[in-house]
């Protein structure tokens, strides 16, 4: 049987970098899109609630990344509401339709965040971990819900909660590294919160191992086993740039700049661990921050 998948967020960080993957592996990529559909797409519109149900016919696989980017200006009450829409009415509108089919999918693989635990401080968090209530975490919870038309027919669902990735183009890796070139690297606020990332060649890793391997389903935990201190992200990255990291970014300019955001996305403190890729045995290409960043960024 071909090997058909339905890719959202083709275009994105993450997106991007998989497409070529799959199709490395054997995977033919339809991926979905809000414009005029090409003959290899699926034309969707979540805010629309409409999606090409005959262009999705076939697929044995899907994967659903897309979603309002989070770390980017000031979160007003339009931003909020955006970036909560673009995770539910998407992953409810592929899930109700994978659901829909003749012949359903095996996988569904729909990421997630570990901004579902909420700030936590020194806390160790797995995937058993109980959940936050800040707005993050209620977005977590109502993104992971919306696969629920999927789990119930019988497609096997995995959550993947991503932390920070790592990748030389896109993210926020080129945004720490600008102002260490200008000379002004340094840790943000007190430096004390613990940041949980992944390089980006072993987050497509992770997502090729879910489609594959029927034991993955549910919440994974997508980070690395070396989650740091921001601080000490700062004086890695400044290491390996051979660049000072001596010029904090004060919390208080960060709300003055980013209000609610800077808390929830720059200051807010996770500890995350990936308890269930290392009781399946998944090994890390990049499992410490040092030789991650000299990956990325090639140095």
């Amino acid at each position: 049987m071909p090997r058909i998948i339905a890719l959202s967020g083709a275009s994105g960080l993450l997106g991007s970098a998989l497409g070529p993957a799959l199709t490395t592996a054997g995977w033919s990529v339809r991926p979905l899109v809000r414009r005029a559909a090409g003959a290899d797409e699926i034309r969707w519109s979540p805010a629309d609630n409409t999606i090409n149900i005959d262009a999705l016919t076939g697929v044995s696989a899907a994967v659903h990344l897309a979603g309002e980017p989070i770390a980017e200006g000031r979160w007003t009450a339009d931003k909020k509401e955006r970036i909560r829409k673009s995770r539910i009415l998407g992953t409810r509108l592929l899930s109700e339709s994978l659901a829909r089919l003749p012949v359903r999918p095996g996988v569904l693989v729909s990421a997630s965040a570990i901004g579902i635990y909420g700030d936590r401080g020194d806390e160790i968090l797995d995937e058993d971990s109980s959940l936050g209530t800040d707005f993050l975490s209620e977005v977590g919870k109502e993104w992971e819900a919306a696969t629920a038309p999927a789990s119930e027919a019988g497609i096997r669902v995995v959550h993947l909660r991503f932390g920070i990735i790592l990748a030389p183009d896109g993210g926020a890796l080129p945004r720490m590294v600008k102002p260490f070139l200008l000379g002004a690297g340094g840790p943000i606020g007190n430096g004390r919160q613990w940041m949980s990332w992944v390089a980006i060649e072993d987050a497509v890793r992770i997502v090729l191992e879910a489609l594959e391997r029927p034991e993955m389903r549910g919440a994974i935990n997508t980070v690395a086993p070396d989650p740091v201190r921001n601080a000490d992200f700062a004086s890695q990255l400044g290491e390996v740039l051979h660049r000072p990291a001596l010029v904090p970014a004060p919390a208080f300019a960060l709300r003055l700049l980013f209000g609610e955001m800077a808390d929830a996305a720059l200051l807010a403190s996770q500890r995350v661990l990936p308890a269930r890729l290392t009781t399946l045995g998944f090994e890390f290409r990049h499992p410490t921050l040092p030789g991650a960043l000299r990956a990325v960024l090639d140095r």
